[in-house]
């Protein structure tokens, strides 16, 4: 390695076979760029539930325990044995963190294309993200618009492709109307405003008043509270109003995707023009694409035959649509970026304090309004 090759901080995890999790921060060379490539400084990026399941893995964070130095801290905590197995994939393997991000580009390779990018704010996804540096292909950075700052760029892929990719597997799939759970996330929030936008119907599902006071500040319609005793009759009235017959699912475990389809199959019956004693015809689906609650899935079958249960994640439903489809979804993105897919943060750490305890308690919380951002160049 040559004298003058540049290095980075980059974020580790770490699930050792002793059923340890240690996460750290390593030195780590920056690639020089190939001809139709860039170096990207990075200066954003979230902390999505997605991050914190290769972050912390199923590790008990409770147990969890600080070392090293300010300037090089280090995390270890204990895996619980059962939880073991589930790891299996990735042990002994020191792994990069960070799905997406945001940040200037620092230096380019030969290529026009990779040129045109020099000194340009750009978005980026493909992993290993929580780092000073990352090396990317030229074809797969965004360049954002003038006058956009990289912590407003930092989540344009996750949540806002989710979110679109939501409306659109409703519309490929025949439904009109939308159910959503866990519905004040900032995820939660651009649905809202891209449903607001677009003339169609979404039932919000949260978990306290404070929630859907959220969701109705920014205008949402239907918000329905699974706290309340009367829950059951508020959603299957929402359902009957909207005739909302998907449903996406972020919390994923408990009673709620099975409460979601008796409600849907109450709310097509009160409508129905004929009795079957098989239940209704009408396709009612439920796609889980979080685990926010890891327990079973639990469903008591009082919703006729005609339903589904599946799991729906971005990326799958991304290759299934194919490149020009995305495109279009990416440049919804860019156009409305400081508007539908506006992310708010509570808090901009460094990657030291990424791996300070006090840090680690409230963003492994996955709480409503509690969304971390990143700034790997931030002094520690």
């Amino acid at each position: 390695m040559s004298a003058d090759t540049m290095t980075g901080l980059q974020l580790r995890s770490l699930i050792k076979k002793s059923g340890e999790l240690e996460i750290s921060l390593a030195s780590v060379p920056v690639p020089e760029p190939g001809p139709e490539e860039v170096v990207v400084r990075v200066e954003a990026s979230p902390i999505n539930p997605s991050d914190l399941g290769l972050l912390v893995g199923a590790a008990d964070m409770s147990t969890a325990k600080a070392s090293g130095t300010k300037d090089a801290p280090v995390i270890t905590a204990k895996v619980p044995d059962a939880a073991m197995k589930a790891m299996a994939g990735r042990l002994d393997e020191s792994m990069p963190v960070g799905n997406e991000g945001a940040g200037v580009v620092i230096k380019t390779g030969s290529s026009d294309a990779a040129k045109a990018l020099m000194g340009k704010t750009v978005a980026m996804i493909g992993g290993a993200m929580y780092a000073q540096y990352r090396t990317m292909r030229a074809k797969d950075v965004l360049p954002l618009p003038d006058g956009t700052t990289p912590a407003e760029g930092a989540s344009c892929f996750v949540n806002p492709l989710t979110s679109l990719g939501m409306v659109e597997t409703m519309k490929r799939e025949g439904h009109k109307a939308l159910v959503h759970t866990a519905a004040a996330s900032n995820l939660g929030q651009m649905l809202n405003k891209i449903c607001i936008k677009d003339g169609i119907d979404l039932v919000n599902i949260v978990r306290s008043q404070e929630q859907a006071d959220i969701l109705r500040k920014i205008g949402a319609k239907y918000v329905v509270d699974s706290s309340v005793p009367t829950f059951m009759d508020d959603l299957t009235s929402a359902l009957v109003e909207t005739g909302a017959t998907i449903a996406f699912d972020a919390i994923g475990g408990g009673r709620l995707a099975g409460q979601i389809l008796t409600c849907m199959e109450t709310a097509i019956n009160k409508t129905a023009k004929v009795y079957s004693r098989y239940g209704s015809s009408v396709h009612k689906q439920v796609y889980i694409y979080g685990g926010l609650d890891i327990r079973p899935t639990e469903l008591n079958r009082s919703f006729g035959m005609a339903w589904g249960i599946g799991g729906w994640l971005l990326f799958p439903f991304l290759q299934k649509i194919g490149a020009a489809d995305g495109a279009r979804l990416r440049a919804r993105v860019v156009a409305e970026l400081k508007t539908t897919f506006a992310s708010h943060y509570t808090q901009v750490v460094s990657l030291q304090e990424t791996l300070q305890l006090s840090s680690i308690a409230i963003y492994n919380k996955r709480a409503t309004g509690e969304k971390f951002l990143i700034n790997p160049n931030k002094a520690g």
